[in-house]
């Protein structure tokens, strides 16, 4: 009648473990799912040894694997390896972009050597030679978003009838820019020479 209560509760656990004990056991209900097959539980077994187990550990790993990627990455940018090229280069139209881009002249891929040399001339500190770089400056210009534009439009109409039911949402811009650069700095590298058709 005085007993504490905390003697009451140890009661009362002990006897719901004794019919608890009493009762059959279902060996599935326990676990709730069935056992793993070998080679399964070898592979989790490899995959627990393989992690890290501290801090430095999976940073140094991050790192390795980070580094290989990268590697991996500068690589296919070399060789054109659809693979493990980054997200904005790859797909087929990026490629037909490019290769489209890299088989013909583009005006666009002369404007750095033309601007240096344009510059050269407009320090001459002669009035008619720096008018003659100024003149040379916009014909240039002119050249490169006339070139540019006449491109887009061309290559717009080549994806079109090449991949009339694929996203080719943002391949003309791309492949703009890329004419922007000299041909042998470009990445991906090139994989078709001038001339040839993609």
């Amino acid at each position: 009648m005085f007993r504490s209560r905390a003697k009451e509760e140890k009661a009362h656990a002990d006897k719901a473990q004794v019919t608890d004990s009493k009762q059959p056991r279902d060996p599935q209900a326990k676990k709730g799912r069935p056992t793993p097959k070998r080679s399964e539980a070898q592979s989790q077994r490899r995959s627990v040894a393989n992690t890290p187990t501290t801090r430095k550990d999976a940073a140094k790993r991050q790192r390795e694997e980070r580094r290989q990627a990268l590697e991996r990455q500068r690589q296919a940018l070399a060789t054109g390896d659809e693979r493990y090229l980054p997200a904005r280069d790859k797909g087929p139209v990026r490629r037909f972009a490019r290769d489209w881009v890299d088989s013909r002249f583009n005006v666009a891929e002369f404007f750095l050597p033309l601007a240096v040399i344009i510059l050269v001339l407009s320090i001459v500190r002669v009035g008619a030679i720096q008018s003659i770089a100024l003149l040379l400056w916009l014909v240039v210009i002119v050249l490169i978003v006339l070139d540019g534009a006449i491109s887009g439009f061309r290559l717009k109409k080549r994806l079109k009838e090449r991949f009339p039911d694929q996203n080719t949402r943002g391949a003309v811009a791309y492949a703009l820019m890329r004419s922007l650069q000299m041909r042998r700095l470009r990445l991906p590298k090139p994989q078709v020479k001038r001339g040839e058709r993609p």
